[in-house]
């Protein structure tokens, strides 16, 4: 563990001096309002709620995290030094992980960044802040799982915009694939079990329950396991790449 952290502060040290962090931060934050103030409609709504803003959460991950997370291997083969990664004493799961976790850290920063918006609906009105906390918490899991999809990609990608659109075509086809469009095109060839299963993968229909605070244990448990079979398919490209 303490390698593991010793990673994940090497990361960050590195997320601190790039210019990329800090566009991420101030679009996240920029966005996260405008989108919740005008297309939400947060004000016409009278509701004492986060909701325009959780609705926009899984858009905004597509958008903004996808070229956060093309730099987590594809920039360190791109400019040579995952070499000298390499050659640190750390195994693969303290490598993949720490770099995993410190993308994640900054990811919870940009939803912290906007705590303005929870205390507007607080001045506002007398919203229930455990349902908002929960839907920060969904957030941050949809947030995490599409890194970890995104760490896969730029591990399989040389280049970093390679590993962009990777990542943005994985992690649409997971947001997408249980919306109808999906269901209506799988229904007349596809058995029902397949199309169901299909469903069950959608990031959005999970992600919008928790957004409404419920906490269930299938969509937690879901979102976790995501996150730890994209990471470990991190880890197997990795090791691949190595005896290359």
């Amino acid at each position: 563990m303490k390698l593991l952290w010793v990673m994940v502060w090497r990361e960050l040290a590195s997320y601190s001096r790039a210019p990329l962090t800090y566009l991420f931060l101030m679009a996240f934050t920029a966005l996260s309002g405008i989108l919740t103030f005008y297309p939400g409609d947060f004000y016409a709504r009278n509701q004492a709620d986060l909701m325009p803003f959780f609705n926009f959460q899984p858009w905004l991950c597509l958008v903004l995290l996808s070229p956060l997370a093309m730099r987590l291997w594809a920039q360190e083969r791109q400019y040579g030094s995952i070499e000298l990664l390499m050659t640190l004493p750390l195994g693969d799961f303290a490598r993949v992980t720490g770099k995993f976790l410190a993308a994640w850290i900054v990811a919870g920063l940009a939803l912290v960044l906007t705590f303005p918006l929870v205390l507007t609906v607080n001045y506002l009105g007398s919203p229930d802040n455990v349902a908002i906390l929960v839907g920060y918490l969904g957030s941050w899991l949809l947030a995490g799982a599409h890194l970890a999809i995104g760490s896969c990609m730029s591990a399989l990608a040389k280049q970093q915009m390679v590993a962009l659109v990777l990542t943005l075509l994985v992690c649409l086809l997971f947001m997408g694939s249980g919306l109808g469009p999906v269901r209506d095109a799988l229904l007349p060839w596809a058995p029902m079990w397949l199309v169901d299963g299909v469903a069950s993968l959608s990031l959005l229909e999970r992600y919008q329950a928790i957004s409404k605070g419920l906490i269930d244990a299938g969509d937690m448990l879901f979102f976790i396991s995501l996150i730890v079979a994209w990471l470990s398919a991190t880890a197997v490209v990795i090791d691949l790449n190595k005896a290359q």
